[in-house]
């Protein structure tokens, strides 16, 4: 492949990663909206998301079929325009049997982008033979700092739930479109692995690292405000900081991802993740004010940032068809979908400070386990038996 072609599918993926984020955010912030539209209570509502991540769960099962037999650049053909228009779906529904039917089909195609995506992403470290997908995932960081920003400015003109997600899903299907003529097909090592699925045992390990990172960045998201407000007296404006510090550093960390990896290697940088969320929920749990406990959720915004894509960087490298990703993705998205019921329940059962130190032993069950896992090392599809990649041989030096 021609450097100029790399160039092409590189910020084309890393832009799929930023329209799925854009997209992601703008819902989500505007879900107070939904709920005044449909006149949902908390249950209803929460069930309705529920039913988004189920499906979104079903379609990381099926990505290893599909994936493995078609590759993740045409079902990333299909999934990125498909999930894009779908975003607007639940917008034009006006009752709540419909509303769920809406986020569970949104979900299944959102689940379906998120396997291909991050396979794609695989599949280009594969091409260039170094480390890329923590530089994918900043893309999704972008994103939803965007869409986020670009949600909370309808609000404030007075648009509605409607009228937002609709005009969100105008301006994000022909992206989608233009993004889906960047993709590359699947590298050269995949075409013997393709439409077997067969998952090799340690990537289970790979997924509980996934699953373990994605409940430490969902208890971030989901309890932050309250515990800064209700346990630390912040002011509601000053709560809502929590979450941001914690995007702001999982920015910050996903920019230098690659470059540190490549100096120290998975391995390390999975234990030291690991132990930087100790430190970091340690603070939180340990806070006597709210400005102690926000800087703790920043350390821990650094800490989860590239853990994730790590796990999925380290899966493509083991089983090059897209199934191993597709499954680290679906536990992933277990921890999604448990880790707010079971820290609920334990919030509920004691306080929010005990439920972030129960959050903390995950984050030294991914310390423990980064040791345990193969270093994933990137080696090119195109390699020579000098090391060099396709794009060195084009006149890329690989760095």
């Amino acid at each position: 492949m021609s450097a100029s072609g790399f160039l092409r599918a590189r910020v084309g993926t890393t832009g799929t990663f930023g329209l799925a984020g854009a997209v992601s955010a703008l819902g989500t912030v505007r879900l107070p909206a939904l709920s005044d539209k449909l006149a949902l209570d908390a249950a209803s509502l929460g069930f309705a998301l529920l039913v988004l991540g189920i499906g979104a769960l079903a379609a990381t099962q099926g990505a290893r079929i599909l994936l493995g037999r078609f590759g993740s650049r045409r079902v990333l053909m299909l999934a990125c325009p498909v999930a894009s228009a779908l975003s607007a779906a639940s917008g034009i529904v006006d009752t709540y049997p419909l509303l769920l039917a809406a986020f569970l089909a949104f979900g299944l195609m959102f689940g379906l982008l998120d396997s291909s995506m991050n396979a794609q992403a695989a599949t280009l470290e594969r091409v260039a033979g170094r480390h890329l997908m923590n530089g994918a995932h900043a893309g999704w960081s972008v994103g939803a700092v965007f869409g986020g920003a670009m949600g909370a400015l309808t609000a404030r003109i007075g648009l509605g739930y409607t009228e937002t997600v609709i005009g969100g899903a105008a301006v994000a299907f022909p992206i989608a479109v233009l993004l889906a003529t960047t993709y590359i097909p699947d590298a050269p090592a995949a075409s013997g692995e393709r439409g077997r699925g067969r998952i090799p045992p340690v990537l289970y390990l790979v997924g509980v690292v996934a699953f373990a990172s994605f409940v430490v960045e969902g208890s971030v998201s989901n309890w932050s405000s309250l515990y800064l407000r209700d346990e630390l007296h912040a002011k509601e404006h000053l709560a809502a900081l929590g979450y941001p510090s914690l995007e702001l550093a999982m920015l910050l960390g996903r920019t230098v991802g690659d470059r540190i990896r490549t100096r120290i290697g998975s391995r390390t940088m999975l234990t030291v993740s690991g132990l930087i969320g100790v430190v970091g929920l340690g603070l939180v749990v340990g806070a006597p004010s709210w400005p102690v406990a926000a800087s703790g959720f920043f350390v821990v915004g650094l800490a989860v940032s590239t853990v994730v894509p790590l796990a999925f960087s380290i899966a493509g490298a083991l089983e090059p068809s897209g199934a191993g990703v597709a499954q680290v993705a679906a536990m992933g998205y277990g921890g999604m979908l448990l880790g707010p019921v079971v820290l609920g329940l334990i919030a509920n059962a004691s306080s929010l400070r005990v439920t972030f130190a129960v959050v903390a032993g995950l984050a030294v069950a991914t310390s423990v386990i980064g040791r345990t896992l193969p270093d994933g090392h990137v080696t090119s599809a195109g390699s020579t038996g000098n090391g060099k990649s396709t794009l060195a041989r084009a006149g890329r030096p690989d760095r």
